[in-house]
């Protein structure tokens, strides 16, 4: 079994922000294997959020991000169980994280089941459109939008977006990360992202 250093570990927990005795489980347990030790980092934070599904989320806190510029801004509401967890520093961080994310890689809603229909469908008026003018035949036109839609996902949908700090996390890992940690169901529930001269 290879050698688990505190190079390995420190380099873990850059890549996935978990604690320093998780990420040394997670390489004992990947035989030093940095790509499967991440899997497993984030298959445990998944197994704690499905565990965790039912759990009320009433607590949490408003997170603010301003532009250096001062004419972008965000606010995103992070809810989670308990008063004790919406306090502590790390909880806090991952907030003003998120609404500074929001800021830069400006997301159109927090989840894919989101999305505005009339959006969907305008997407995918376009995406065939674009097929057919370049020649593809009908049974490919479907399977192209298929995929189109998949990438439009990963650039509008908030928990699918890469994280700007970290564009090896998405989104929806950091918080599977967080709940892991914490040990409570958390939930970003809303957003709004202010541009100056922009009508919302």
């Amino acid at each position: 079994m290879a050698e688990i250093t505190m190079e390995m570990i420190k380099k873990l927990r850059e890549r996935t922000a978990a604690g320093f005795m998780d990420c040394k489980k997670a390489l004992q347990e990947a035989g030093g294997d940095m790509e499967k030790a991440v899997d497993l980092l984030r298959q445990k934070g998944l197994a704690i959020a499905a565990k965790r599904a039912g759990k009320a989320t009433t607590e949490g806190v408003i997170a603010c991000y301003i532009h250096a510029n001062n004419k972008l801004g965000a606010m995103v509401e992070v809810n989670c169980e308990t008063d004790f967890v919406a306090r502590t520093e790390e909880f806090q961080k991952f907030a003003h994280d998120i609404a500074m994310h929001i800021v830069a890689a400006n997301p159109i809603c927090v989840t894919r089941e989101d999305v505005p229909e009339e959006v969907l469908a305008k997407e995918k008026e376009i995406y065939a459109a674009q097929a057919r003018e370049s020649g593809k035949p009908e049974h490919i036109i479907e399977k192209i939008v298929e995929g189109k839609l998949e990438k439009f996902y990963k650039e509008a949908v908030l928990m699918e977006q890469p994280f700007v700090k970290n564009p090896d996390l998405t989104i929806q890992d950091l918080l599977n990360e967080l709940m892991s940690k914490t040990g409570e169901r958390i939930q970003i529930r809303r957003f709004v992202r202010y541009q100056v001269g922009e009508e919302l």
